[in-house]
């Protein structure tokens, strides 16, 4: 075996930028980390946290756990704030498996460390409970966790917005990707040249999008739509040689309103998948998290495309 020598690695990670237990920055920056994220860079966030203070507080267990996690779906805010959410998840019970009910974990995490958590339960049992915001939960058993906001919290998709007193928060990103091509809501050439995306795929190349726009129907009638961009990693990409079209299976989004910080609330988020295409058609499933039941839809976006360098 050769060990690998001679071979073309991958970028490594770096940190952009971290907090400390107050979240104030000791290291790096917030526009560090919005210039990767808006140059289509992967984030990591590590945290840490003592086992009795955070997964069982009955336990004489004080040992510090060291948490790294990924975002795969990614927002930039106004050109200037970062959040992450985890869009494969499943609830986590520390050290020996998985929590008691099937759901999804779909975790937030934005850069001054504001934190939420929506969580569609896919186990069938009933929830009939009221929606909207809901009792705030007694912590005191956990003087690090402070609640925000909780909403629908007797139904089948309760979710939350809080912060948790990490002993640290690191933000990783690895900037390996380059922007190849760029279009407008009609498919309408911004930059770059559909060649150099069509060959980089022929070739093998990861590919990631940024969607502008993706979440503005969650906004409150009435109310304007935060700018904003969501970044997806593609799956199965389609290229049409003749129309000379691309299209793409993306991997599952997580979608809540644009805000800053970002966070959660009730019948502002939902989850599912989406067929983008160069001409700016993004064909939508979508799952409302409340019944689980998925409805089909077409938008018209901006879309930035990038591959993996």
């Amino acid at each position: 075996m050769s060990g690998g020598k001679g071979r073309n690695l991958m970028p490594s990670w770096s940190q952009a930028l971290k907090l400390n237990n107050n979240r104030e920055v000791v290291a790096g920056s917030a526009d560090a980390l919005c210039d990767a994220i808006r140059c289509g860079a992967d984030l990591r966030i590590g945290t840490a946290f003592r086992h009795n203070e955070h997964i069982d507080v009955t336990s004489a267990n004080n040992e510090l756990i060291r948490e790294v996690m990924d975002f795969r779906v990614t927002y930039l805010l106004q050109d200037r704030w970062v959040a992450g959410i985890q869009n494969l998840r499943m609830p986590i019970e520390l050290p020996d498996g998985f929590g008691p009910r099937a759901s999804m974990s779909f975790f937030l995490y934005n850069q001054d460390g504001h934190q939420g958590i929506g969580r569609p339960f896919l186990d069938g049992k009933p929830a009939n409970g009221p929606l909207g915001p809901a009792p705030l939960n007694d912590h005191a058993d956990m003087p690090k966790y402070h609640e925000l906001a909780n909403w629908d919290a007797e139904t089948n998709a309760p979710s939350s917005n809080f912060i948790y007193d990490f002993e640290y928060f690191e933000y990783h990103v690895r900037d390996c990707w380059h922007e190849v091509f760029a279009h407008d809501v009609d498919g309408q050439v911004i930059s770059g040249d559909l060649d150099s995306l069509t060959e980089a795929v022929r070739q093998g190349s990861e590919v990631k999008i940024a969607v502008r726009g993706l979440c503005d129907d969650l906004t409150t009638a009435g109310d304007t739509a935060m700018e904003h961009e969501v970044f997806l990693h593609l799956g199965a990409c389609y290229y049409y040689t003749e129309t000379r079209q691309m299209m793409a299976s993306a991997n599952p989004v997580v979608r809540t309103r644009a805000a800053i910080p970002l966070g959660y609330a009730s019948g502002e988020w939902d989850f599912g998948w989406l067929m983008p295409r160069t001409d700016g058609h993004v064909a939508r499933w979508l799952c409302d998290p409340q019944t689980l039941q998925f409805q089909k839809s077409t938008t018209h976006h901006a879309i930035r495309w990038f591959i993996n360098s």
